[in-house]
């Protein structure tokens, strides 16, 4: 009898003649049959109501990635997760409107057809309250559908914008790509909102989305305390956000110059935390009191800092 083949992690593997001859039989087997009358139909609009196509975006691609997760979630509701409370005292269905009338604030502002009853109050709280009256006796499926053609038709605008484009949706002016972000990050966090409550796992944005938000909450940090009534005067911040999408960045807390990636420049107080954290601290999700992060030098500044970040989130 001849020896037994050597075998282990680093041996090749070779097989049997007569094994090697049934392996190319099925192969030969292996021919492609001819699907049935329409299933590749059935199955494309099978996988549009599960997630619809990605639409092109320019600068509101973070924000589109996020309709997209936010749609995906509400593909899989039941007819008890649409009726459940989320938050703000609103269900799944309401908080979808209430998502579809802060975008129609937007949308509006970018020339873009408003979905819902028309615009009678260029204000966050006015508007929800007209969008989830009209809303609330329709069938989930279509408040959904209404909410996700406006995101996709903001979208669809902004390839067609220059981001710098200053607009003034609900009296706020910021350029229309930093409105955008705003979207993006409220999309995001109410997404989570959603996924916490229904208990659905709800995969991270891609670090690539999630820098330009960090940056634009960084931008925002002496809106924030001015907000907030707070006078550091000429004093500086240096924010290191950690992880994911993060970085570095010199804040001047006057609103003298927006922040900037950090070069070395001199600061008061320096402040290092997650990434992630602080960009629902300043979306209102997040206790200042107890917020995790490093600080180094003035601490009284660094508590207002943390204090005056979600000064400008609503529900």
């Amino acid at each position: 009898m001849a020896p037994a083949p050597a075998s282990g992690p680093d041996t090749p593997f070779v097989p049997e003649p007569g094994r090697l001859a049934r392996l190319a039989l099925d192969a030969y087997a292996e021919t492609a049959a001819e699907p049935p009358a329409g299933a590749r139909d059935r199955l494309l609009a099978a996988a549009r109501v599960r997630r619809g196509p990605a639409v092109r975006a320019g600068f509101a691609v973070s924000y589109a990635a996020r309709v997209a997760a936010m749609d995906a979630l509400l593909a899989g509701a039941t007819p008890a997760d649409w009726a459940t409370v989320i938050v703000e005292g609103w269900t799944l269905q309401e908080l979808v409107a209430h998502l579809a009338a802060t975008d129609s604030l937007v949308a509006a502002a970018m020339g873009v057809r408003v979905t819902g009853p028309p615009i009678a109050a260029d204000e966050v709280l006015s508007r929800t309250a007209d969008v989830i009256a009209y809303q609330r006796d329709r069938d989930p499926a279509l408040t959904r559908a209404d909410w996700r053609a406006q995101a996709e038709a903001i979208c669809a605008r902004a390839v067609t914008m220059d981001a710098a484009v200053p607009v003034a949706p609900g009296g706020i002016g910021f350029p229309v790509g930093d409105h955008v972000l705003a979207r993006m990050l409220e999309t995001w966090i109410h997404t989570a909102d959603a996924a916490t409550v229904i208990g659905v796992p709800l995969p991270p944005p891609l670090p690539a989305h999630i820098h330009p938000t960090a940056d634009f909450c960084a931008r925002l940090v002496p809106l924030t305390m001015a907000l907030s009534g707070m006078t550091p005067g000429a004093k500086a911040l240096r924010l290191e956000l950690t992880g994911s999408g993060g970085g570095t960045w010199h804040v001047p807390l006057d609103l003298s110059a927006p922040a900037a990636p950090h070069a070395g420049q001199p600061a008061d107080v320096s402040i290092t935390c997650d990434t992630v954290a602080f960009c629902f601290l300043l979306g209102g999700r997040g206790t200042p009191a107890t917020f995790p992060a490093d600080v180094d030098g003035d601490s009284g500044l660094a508590a207002d800092v943390l204090t005056a970040a979600p000064a400008l989130s609503g529900p």
